[in-house]
């Protein structure tokens, strides 16, 4: 590792921020962590990750005690800077850029000349030279990298996340890693840094290709996603298992079809495709519809279940987060579906997640409570399968054969009362 780089700052303790800070820390990196939550500031502080992560809260723990992780919740001066923030959508689905101009902002105070900074927030092609531009002005005694001359006293870079829930800690070291920098002195900087705890394959670019590459891969997935799910609508409508098409399609040697589901949740391939479409416009129309077929699945899912259920039934949706076996409610199709089951539904709405503790008061759920696995499937009436947790996987067929149920994972479908075979 150059010495030079010896203490590490990482803007954002989410879920991306946190993973990598306390990875690097485990490799003997001295981290600050940056996060305007003053709640997660003290439970990391305490040695504790403030979300379910599996492996994360044993790493913060250790490299807290070690002195070589710690939290705070203004940017201090640093040899690297990484920026995880967030990168929402407006509500006219253009990119919120608001989070990593802030975190620019924050950090412009405490550079030095020979400082790194990377962005690993998803972005959209040009937002590391906006940072640039807005470091410039907000430090004119320092130069900045433009026009790709390597005349510049900082170093800048983008590195995508490319980890999923459920899977951080591994990933982070194994996946293989783009790096694009607006010099090749930065991209160079930026590859020894990941050098550092990376196994995978560190493969050099330029800042905008690697912007563009990360949308990329999350609008193929979408696409691929889309397929899925309209796949699924259309069987329904014929009175077909759409599982089983899949299976028996699958078995071709060139056809690779992805399982449907309620929907596209998650921080990046429910958001990042309309970065593309935002930027390309008519140019995109194939990457547009596949979002709005994605976006569209959550009604579909909701006119199924109200479809199935009588006034006044119970319902239980069960699982709350866009993945499996994660705590993770970000773009949540799960989420989108209880909410509209609640404005239409006169009868009790039965929430199941058996990864958080509580409901997040921004949701509106008027008529609907969190409660226990054994008690929603005891008490409901309709069972609503949204996300295949493995708690999911040990309900007894028999009891979901004397319910009413829809299954959007295909989890049950081989005993559900919804499988054609058993009606």
């Amino acid at each position: 590792m150059n010495q030079s780089y010896g203490t590490v700052s990482v803007i954002g303790l989410g879920y991306i921020g946190l993973p990598t800070a306390a990875v690097l820390a485990s490799r003997g990196v001295e981290v600050v962590g940056v996060d305007v939550n003053a709640t997660a500031v003290s439970e990391i502080n305490e040695g504790r990750a403030h979300f379910f992560e599996p492996e994360l809260d044993a790493m913060v723990r250790g490299t807290v005690q070690e002195g070589r992780l710690r939290a705070v919740l203004q940017p201090e001066p640093a040899d690297a800077f990484i920026i995880a923030v967030p990168t929402p959508l407006t509500a006219d689905r253009a990119p919120d850029l608001s989070y990593v101009d802030a975190a620019g902002v924050s950090i412009a105070p405490v550079l030095k000349a020979g400082d790194l900074i990377i962005l690993e927030s998803t972005s959209p092609v040009g937002t590391l030279e906006r940072l640039a531009a807005t470091l410039a002005a907000a430090r004119p005694d320092l130069a900045f990298p433009a026009d790709g001359s390597d005349a510049s006293d900082i170093l800048m870079a983008y590195c995508p996340e490319r980890i999923i829930p459920g899977r951080m800690m591994t990933e982070l070291v194994e996946n293989d890693r783009i790096v694009g920098g607006l010099t090749k002195a930065a991209t160079t900087a930026a590859s020894a840094l990941y050098g550092i705890f990376v196994r995978g394959k560190i493969v050099p670019t330029d800042a905008r290709t690697a912007e563009m590459v990360k949308l990329t891969e999350n609008a193929y997935r979408d696409v691929n996603i889309a397929f899925a799910n309209e796949l699924s609508m259309v069987c329904d409508g014929l009175d077909i298992d759409a599982w089983e098409v899949i299976d028996l399609a699958n078995h071709h040697p060139r056809v690779n079809i992805l399982q449907p589901g309620p929907g596209v949740g998650g921080h990046c391939i429910a958001v990042d495709p309309w970065f593309i479409v935002h930027a390309a416009g008519e140019t995109a129309p194939l990457m547009r519809t596949a979002r709005e077929v994605n976006d569209r699945k959550p009604d579909f899912v909701v006119d199924k279940i109200m479809a199935l259920a009588s006034p006044g039934d119970r319902i239980a949706c069960l699982g709350l987060a866009y993945k499996a076996d994660t705590d993770d409610l970000r773009e949540s199709p799960a989420i989108e579906i209880v909410e509209a089951l609640c404005r239409k539904h006169d009868g009790e709405v039965m929430l199941v997640e058996p990864n958080i503790a509580q409901l997040p008061p921004r949701l509106s759920l008027p008529n609907a409570k969190l409660i226990a696995m054994e008690e929603a499937v005891n008490n409901a009436d309709v069972l609503a399968l949204l996300v295949d947790h493995r708690e999911f996987k040990a309900i007894e067929p028999e009891v979901i054969r004397s319910k009413k149920s829809i299954d959007t994972r295909g989890l049950w479908r081989a005993y559900s009362r919804q499988n054609r075979a058993n009606d």
